[in-house]
């Protein structure tokens, strides 16, 4: 199978400022590199600071027009886009395929997954209203407005290159703000098509700017946006680090903030669980991308009871995963998204055994004639597995499942809460007082209960702790693209 996109118009390999699409203005370019085969397959602009501000200049401009265009056909160009989406369904998932490394099947479910979010808030642009507040006094009339903030920052991650950067826009469209955007450095094609859609279903010029960058420049770019009191707001997802900075970058200017980072997701068994749910809702969970996600398990805590029967059965379905390219039909896990990555959970695995764990299937690097690129690691399943070691420390970001045995609850909900992350926490049981209990003792700003799949347009997706602030996705989603207005009108009594 070859992962050859049909359409040619989705793959610009430009920037698109103020409605043109364009080389970035020190004419520089960068590859852009399939992780199945090491191979560069493409090239996009190597942005400037130069380009970085002519995006804000053109969102600004735009941002008067697009705040007054009303709430019905802002809504209808974005029904339009999702259609578009989602009728170049085949063409976009390739791309992810090609420039992150995901199995197409999975790649598929991420283009439907970004077009639900369109569809979503194409909706809720008509329903981003205020409210009339009882006056205490005669003669007075009390609104509470919602507004556009103005123009945002978009900054989006390399795992969810379609799903994160209509997370993100279509949102801010929908209030109305006018958008700057830079994709991740590794899978810029993705939302370069995306944004090309969004043109074709009548975004104004403007309204929707996107420039990329190679990694050693991605400061120059973001520093501009950082330093601009015309952007109003930043949105991102990737490490704590990085959203520590953008925090306190963001402090001279006050520019409001939503800020998805890194995880340490446990995932719990407790003895009363269904063994075999809790086995297939943490498949779904930990080895979706790869193990390549900000969700996925990151620590897993099994009772002592059922502990030997939960491995068993977890490693038969593990080892019997299939690794190998996107391209290649039977795949189930893909190449990481770079050496760096492999060297990164290697370590981890190497760390685990040095300090007593052991391997109970993969805890390789796999080289053969199908993976073809050193990025490819086999999905790993580690016991005997302790605090002190670096994947119960770190996010490993890989396909490795690290289990902890334990023996009871308030042991197991320390254990848990015992990291600065709080994005998702996954717990199984059918102890119905169990599972409230639980519920509320878990920091997590994301908790399933007997369900390895969260993440739905509908619900709020963010965390607590060093894992951020602000949500993505529902009603909350839309809030965070907003500010309130309180107007009082007196002298009507």
């Amino acid at each position: 199978m070859t992962l050859t996109i049909k359409n040619e118009a989705l793959l610009p390999g430009l920037n698109l400022i103020g409605g043109v699409w364009r080389e970035g203005s020190d004419g520089g370019r960068f590859p852009v590199v399939d992780p199945a085969t090491d191979e560069v397959f493409a090239t996009v602009p190597e942005s400037s600071a130069d380009d970085a501000r002519a995006a804000v200049d053109a969102a600004a401009a735009a941002f008067p027009a697009w705040r007054a265009t009303p709430a019905k056909e802002r809504a209808r160009i974005i029904r339009v886009w999702n259609d578009l989406i989602l009728t170049h369904l085949d063409d976009l998932a390739k791309l992810i395929s090609r420039e992150q490394g995901k199995p197409l099947a999975e790649a598929k479910g991420e283009i439907q997954y970004a077009a639900s979010y369109v569809q979503w808030f194409a909706e809720e642009a008509t329903r981003a209203d205020g409210e009339v507040i009882p006056s205490p006094a005669q003669g007075r009339r009390m609104f509470a407005l919602r507004e556009p903030v103005g123009v945002i920052a978009a900054i989006t991650p390399w795992n969810f290159p379609a799903a994160m950067i209509t997370r993100k826009i279509a949102p801010a469209l929908a209030v109305g703000c006018t958008v700057v955007c830079k994709p991740a450095s590794d899978t810029p094609l993705t939302s370069l098509a995306l944004v090309k859609l969004a043109e074709q279903a009548g975004v104004p010029p403007g309204v929707l700017n996107i420039v990329t960058t190679p990694r050693r420049r991605v400061s120059e770019v973001v520093d501009v946006w950082l330093d601009d009191a015309r952007v109003r707001k930043f949105t991102f997802t990737g490490s704590t680090p990085i959203g520590k900075e953008l925090a306190s970058r963001s402090a001279a200017t006050l520019k409001k903030l939503s800020l998805e980072l890194g995880g340490n997701a446990p995932f719990i068994v407790f003895e009363d669980a269904d063994i075999d749910a809790a086995v297939d809702g943490l498949m779904a969970s930990k080895f979706r991308n790869g193990g390549q996600t900000c969700v996925c398990p990151n620590r897993i805590f099994v009772h002592a009871r059922v502990h030997d029967a939960f491995v068993d059965k977890l490693a038969a379905r593990v080892g019997a995963l299939v690794i190998g390219p996107a391209s290649h039909p039977a795949s189930q896990i893909g190449p990481m998204i770079n050496a760096r990555a492999v060297e990164k959970i290697d370590r981890h695995v190497q760390d685990a055994v040095q300090r007593g764990a052991r391997i109970v299937t993969g805890g390789h690097r796999v080289a053969s004639a199908q993976c073809a690129s050193p990025n490819y690691y086999a999905p790993t399943v580690l016991v005997n597995v302790t605090a002190d070691m670096a994947c119960s420390r770190e996010e490993t970001f890989g396909p490795v499942a690290p289990i902890t045995s334990f023996t009871s609850e308030d042991e197991v909900l320390e254990a848990a809460n015992a990291t600065p992350f709080g994005l998702a926490a996954y717990f199984y049981s059918n102890d119905v007082r169990r599972i409230w209990r639980v519920a509320d003792a878990l920091e997590s700003g994301i908790v399933g209960i007997n369900e390895g799949a969260l993440a739905a347009e509908a619900a709020p997706f963010g965390g607590v702790k060093e894992s951020g602030y602000g949500r993505e996705g529902s009603r909350h989603g839309l809030q965070e693209y907003m500010h309130i207005k309180y107007v009082c009108q007196g002298g009507l009594g």
